[in-house]
């Protein structure tokens, strides 16, 4: 049995006084929301933090205002409400379907928004107990000097397997993160860093206490997810897709998100360029879905065969676009799987 470290528990009930506590503790503090993440790494020694501060109390960071000027959903906000909010569909159904995806019913009781979107990036080689990491002299994320996926590379190759990040990013999602010293906006598509061991630029005594989204009028969205099993398992490849279509059915905006190919989602901005101005038919869904394609990379440190996962990459974006043009894709989603991953 793995057992959790030793560590004090803190319980703020204002967003104020759990900024004071991380300014107060540095970075030997973490915050804690469902903990559906961080407490199997704490029991791995993948992070051993000498503080946990849960953020449950906190009633500010459970609210959901969805409001025509703008929607603003709370960190702590479960897994299981998102994918349950009859309030998040059209415009906002590819986050609706992306929370509906992660794991399983009891996990997304307890996992939050914040904590999807924080999720520590994974690895093969990182996503091991600890005897196992030692013997291989641990690897370049952590207690070692070596990235086992790329032996030759200064950086760290694991993979984000957030499911919310690429659906909100599609959606032109922003955060905002509070510490003492302030708060401030940032663009979720500009939160993350290509690199696995320093993905996200929230500061350490900084909480990421809100999402904030602009009115999506107008717009579809939906989200892809690639795993072995139906249910459980982290994606090793996802695609949101958002659009906004005129009545006569040509793209007006769009945005097109590929998710758990490098270690932050990657924004396909060529590809919904190619979508502006046209309708979704059979040759601008081709171009839009092989553009998208390209820039996906995935590395051999996740499920599948890593070549193959990047030629679904363009089927996923074809399908999804397919299903923001009207088209009923989900027997085509339910042969795919099937046939595919057998």
């Amino acid at each position: 049995m793995m057992r959790l470290p030793l560590f004090e528990f803190r319980a703020p009930r204002t967003i104020d006084e759990a900024a004071r506590i991380l300014d107060g503790e540095g970075t030997g503090a973490m915050a804690l929301a469902g903990g559906t993440d961080l407490l199997p790494n704490m029991k791995r020694r993948q992070q051993v933090p000498q503080m946990l501060m849960s953020l449950r109390y906190i009633e500010e960071l459970t609210r959901v205002r969805l409001e025509a000027s703008a929607s603003r959903l709370g960190a702590c906000v479960t897994l299981a409400d998102i994918a349950a909010d009859p309030r998040l569909r059209n415009g906002l159904t590819a986050l609706a379907q992306a929370a509906s995806l992660v794991a399983t019913p009891h996990i997304r009781n307890m996992a939050t928004l914040g904590g999807n979107l924080c999720l520590d990036t994974r690895c093969n080689y990182y996503d091991q107990n600890y005897e196992w990491r030692k013997a291989i002299d641990f690897c370049l994320k952590k207690d070692g000097d070596t990235c086992w996926v790329a032996p030759g590379s200064p950086k760290c190759m694991a993979v984000s397997s957030t499911d919310t990040a690429p659906a909100l990013i599609a959606l032109g999602a922003r955060v905002r993160l509070v510490s003492r010293s302030g708060e401030r906006e940032v663009l979720l598509a500009d939160l993350y860093h290509n690199d696995g061991l320093d993905y996200i630029q929230r500061k350490p005594n900084e909480i990421l206490a809100e999402v904030l989204l602009d009115p999506k009028h107008g717009w579809k969205s939906t989200y892809w997810k690639l795993r072995r099993r139906g249910s459980f398992d982290f994606p090793v490849l996802s695609v949101a897709a958002a659009a906004r279509i005129t009545d006569s059915g040509v793209v007006e905006d769009a945005r097109i998100v590929i998710g758990s190919a490098a270690s932050r989602p990657l924004v396909a901005v060529e590809a919904a360029k190619s979508l502006v101005g046209r309708p979704l038919n059979a040759n601008s869904i081709a171009e839009a879905a092989s553009l998208a394609a390209r820039i996906a990379k995935p590395l051999d440190n996740t499920d599948f065969d890593m070549s193959w996962r990047k030629r679904v990459t363009g089927e996923f974006v074809s399908c999804a676009l397919k299903e923001l043009r009207g088209d009923d894709v989900r027997s085509e989603r339910e042969t795919f799987m099937r046939t595919r991953l057998l």
